[in-house]
């Protein structure tokens, strides 16, 4: 009977081992491909590269992101027509391109990685992207050169393990805007009302999803209505 009763037993044994699969079911958080949402280039597929730190905008948050944008533009059908925009941490590029699919007149995606600057410069030519360009550099050097007032709309969305990129970031990027312009802003934890005043900005609207804390501010003047 003792012998029977180990035979028993070690089934589970085997159990850790299904156990240790799981992590790996659950692993593929990273989709291989995003899509456009809207305007001239709807549901273009975008590759995203395996690349630590490449995360993009989930697709319902750029959805909302471009409701935002488009009711503070008014020119309905979700256009930002005349726009001009930097994506200053460009990675694979959506949230440029939606807005250059949009309508906006002038779209700068910046990027360090070679390999992701190539890729963007791939979607360009391909899609005949006569509104954007691309530089490989630093975002943030790209903002404090950009003419002080002369943007509609910053894209902010830094690797999350670089925490020092946000501040010097939401600086160039609230000097550049026009008074009636837009940060979004992509991080790891909503950033408070008095970390955004003293930067010259205001929550205008957010939303969480998942790890993502997404804000649309605005120059502190415009308010929060």
């Amino acid at each position: 009977m003792p012998q029977h009763q180990k035979k028993a037993a070690s089934p589970s044994r085997s159990a850790p081992a299904g156990n240790r699969s799981k992590p790996a079911v659950k692993r593929p958080s990273k989709p291989s491909e995003v899509r456009i949402i809207g305007g001239e280039w709807k549901r273009t597929r975008l590759a995203v590269a395996d690349k630590p730190g490449l995360r993009p905008t989930p697709d319902r948050v750029r959805e909302t992101l471009f409701n935002w944008l488009a009711s503070l533009a008014g020119a309905g059908g979700g256009e930002l027509p005349g726009w001009r925009c930097v994506d200053a941490f460009a990675g694979t590029g959506a949230l440029g391109l939606e807005a250059a699919s949009r309508g906006a007149a002038s779209v700068l995606l910046c990027e360090q990685d070679a390999a992701l600057v190539a890729q963007l410069q791939a979607v360009k030519t391909k899609l005949e992207a006569e509104a954007v360009r691309i530089e490989r550099g630093n975002g943030v050097t790209a903002l404090e050169r950009a003419p002080a007032g002369s943007l509609d709309v910053v894209f902010l969305d830094p690797p999350f393990d670089n925490a020092a990129l946000y501040e010097p970031a939401l600086r160039a990027a609230a000097r550049s805007l026009r008074a009636e312009g837009s940060v979004y802003l992509e991080a790891p934890r909503r950033w408070s009302g008095g970390e955004l005043a003293a930067l010259g900005l205001a929550e205008f609207r957010y939303l969480k999803a998942g790890a993502v804390h997404a804000h649309l501010l605005r120059p502190a003047a415009q308010g929060t209505a």
